[in-house]
C-alpha cells in the first residue's frame, strides 16, 4: 500500500510541477526569457555582420564589438536573475539529490564487498563479469544502431534548413575525446577516500573488488568484516527508505524549474524532434523488455512494474543516479541475489547507459541533417564506433552526452555551433534518457542473475 502511495504522490507531483511551472513561467520568468532571447538574436546578428566585415579597424566594426559586449552582459545578467527566481524550486530537488549522493558511494562499497566476499573466488567474479560485459556491449551496440536507423527514418533535421555558420562560432561546451589517460583516471583510484568523496562509482567498484576478494581470502578473520559491512548496508538501505519519502517534493521542484525556465513554447518549437526522440525511446524500451522477456519470461514485466517508481524519479530529476538506491532495493525484492546486484548495477552506471547511447547517434545525425550535410553509411558507422568508445567512463560529467557529441561531430565537419539547438531542450531529453538508463540496468542485472541461477521466485 505504501509503495503504491509513493507512485501516486510522485505522479501527482509531476502533474502539479508542470502546472506550477507553466504559471510561474507566464507570470514571473517570461520577461527575463524575452530579454535573453532578444539579446541572443542581437548577438547572432552582430556575429554575422562581424564575419562579413572586411576592415577590422573601421569605426563601424568597433561599435559592433562594443554592442556585442553589451548584449552578452544583458544576457548574463538576466540569466542570473532567472536562476535566482527559480532557486526556491531547484533547492527541493538539490536537497534530494545531495541526500542520494550521500547514500550511493557507501551503499556501492558495502554491498559490493559483501557480494564479492560471498562469491568467494576470483574465477566466479570473472565469470559474472564476463556475462555482464557481454550484455552491456550488446545493449550499447543495439542502442547506437537503433538511434542511427530511426534518425535516418524520421529525418527530424530536414525541416531546420540551417546555413553553415562561420568556423569560429561555437558554444561553451567543452569538447572531449577519449584518451587512455582520462579513461584510466576514471577507472583506477589513487585514493579510496577521494573516490568516495567525489562519487567516482567505477573507482569505488575497483577498490571494492580488491577488498572483497581479499576479505574472502583471509577466511575466518574476514567473516567479522563481512558481517559488519552487511549490517552497515542494511542501515544505509533503511536510510534510503527515509530519503525516498522526499521524492515527490524533489520531483515537483525539478519539473517546475524546467517548465518555468523553458516554457511550454519550447515543446511546440521542437515538437517534431522531441516527439520522434521519445517515440524512439519507447521502441528501445520495447526492445529491452523483449530481450529481458526472452530470458526471464513473464517476470520481465513484473520487474518493470517494480522499478516504475525509480524510473519516475530518474525521469523527473534528469539523473539515473537518483534512482540507484531504489533500484538496488527493488532488484533484491524481485529475487536477484545481492552479490549479483551489488556487482552488476554499479558497473551498469558507467558502461550501460542505453538511453544516452541512442541519444548520441540520434542527436549527432540530427545536427548533420539540420546543416544538410550528407554522411554516407560508412561515415555513420564510423561515428557509431567512435561514440561507442568515447562514451565509456564519463559517467558523472555534467551534460555528459553533449560533451561527447561535441567531441565527435567535429571529426565529421559538423559545426559545433549546432549544439546551441540542443542546449535549450537537453533537460527535456535528459529526462527520457535517464529513465531508459534505469530500465536497461535493472533488466541487465535481472538477466545476469538468471544466467547465474541466482534468481529466486
Amino acid at each position: 500500500m505504501q509503495k503504491s502511495k509513493l507512485t501516486l504522490y510522485i505522479f501527482l507531483a509531476l502533474i502539479l510541477g508542470v502546472i506550477a511551472g507553466y504559471i510561474y513561467n507566464a507570470t514571473v520568468i517570461k520577461q527575463y526569457n524575452t530579454k535573453i532571447d532578444t539579446a541572443d538574436a542581437t548577438i547572432k546578428n552582430i556575429d554575422n555582420q562581424l564575419v562579413s566585415a572586411t576592415d577590422t579597424t573601421a569605426l563601424n566594426y568597433k561599435s559592433l564589438v562594443t554592442e556585442r559586449i553589451k548584449q552578452v552582459k544583458v544576457r548574463t545578467e538576466n540569466s542570473s536573475i532567472r536562476e535566482d527566481k527559480l532557486v526556491g524550486f531547484t533547492i527541493l530537488s538539490d536537497i534530494f539529490l545531495r541526500l542520494i549522493k550521500m547514500i550511493v558511494a557507501p551503499l556501492v562499497f558495502t554491498t559490493l564487498v559483501v557480494g564479492v566476499a560471498k562469491v568467494g573466488d576470483i574465477k566466479s567474479v570473472g565469470r559474472i563479469g564476463g556475462k555482464t560485459l557481454l550484455w552491456f556491449l550488446s545493449a550499447t551496440l543495439i542502442s547506437l544502431l537503433l538511434g542511427m536507423a530511426l534518425v535516418n527514418f524520421f529525418e527530424p533535421g530536414k525541416a531546420m534548413h540551417l546555413p553553415l555558420p562561420d568556423s569560429h562560432l561555437g558554444t561553451d561546451i567543452q569538447k572531449t575525446a577519449l584518451s587512455l589517460r582520462d579513461f584510466i583516471g576514471h577507472v583506477v583510484p589513487k585514493s579510496f577516500i577521494e573516490a568516495m568523496a567525489s562519487n567516482e562509482i567505477l573507482q569505488i567498484v575497483v577498490f571494492s573488488l580488491f577488498f572483497g576478494v581479499a576479505t574472502a581470502a583471509i577466511g575466518e578473520k574476514g567473516e567479522i568484516i563481512i558481517k559488519m559491512l552487511d549490517s552497515a548496508a542494511h542501515v544505509i538501505l533503511k536510510i534510503t527508505g527515509y530519503v525516498m519519502q522526499l521524492a515527490p517534493l524533489a520531483v515537483f521542484g525539478a519539473i517546475t524549474a524546467v517548465i518555468a525556465k523553458q516554457g511550454l513554447g519550447i515543446l511546440s518549437t521542437y515538437a517534431i524532434f522531441i516527439g520522434e526522440f521519445y517515440l524512439s525511446l519507447i521502441i528501445l524500451w520495447l526492445i529491452i523488455v523483449f530481450a529481458g522477456f526472452v530470458v526471464l519470461k513473464k517476470r520481465a514485466l513484473t520487474l518493470v512494474g517494480r522499478i516504475k517508481d525509480a524510473m519516475l524519479i530518474a525521469f523527473s530529476t534528469s539523473t539515473s543516479e537518483a534512482a540507484y538506491p531504489k533500484v538496488l532495493l527493488e532488484l533484491e525484492r524481485f529475487g536477484c541475489n545481492n552479490k549479483i546486484v551489488s556487482f552488476v548495477l554499479p558497473l551498469g552506471y558507467s558502461f550501460n547507459l542505453d538511453g544516452s547511447m541512442m541519444y548520441m547517434t540520434f542527436a549527432s545525425l540530427f545536427l548533420a541533417q539540420s546543416y544538410n550535410i550528407h554522411l554516407s553509411f560508412e561515415h555513420q558507422l564510423s561515428m557509431l564506433l567512435i561514440l561507442m568508445l568515447t562514451s565509456k567512463g564519463i559517467a558523472g560529467v555534467p551534460r555528459a552526452s553533449l560533451v561527447v557529441i561535441a567531441g565527435t561531430i567535429s571529426l565529421f565537419n559538423i559545426p559545433e555551433a549546432g549544439l546551441a539547438l540542443l542546449i535549450g531542450i537537453d533537460p527535456l531529453l535528459d529526462m527520457g534518457r535517464s529513465a531508459t538508463n534505469v530500465l536497461g540496468n535493472a533488466m541487465a542485472t535481472a538477466v545476469v542473475s538468471k544466467w547465474e541461477g541466482e534468481l529466486e521466485d
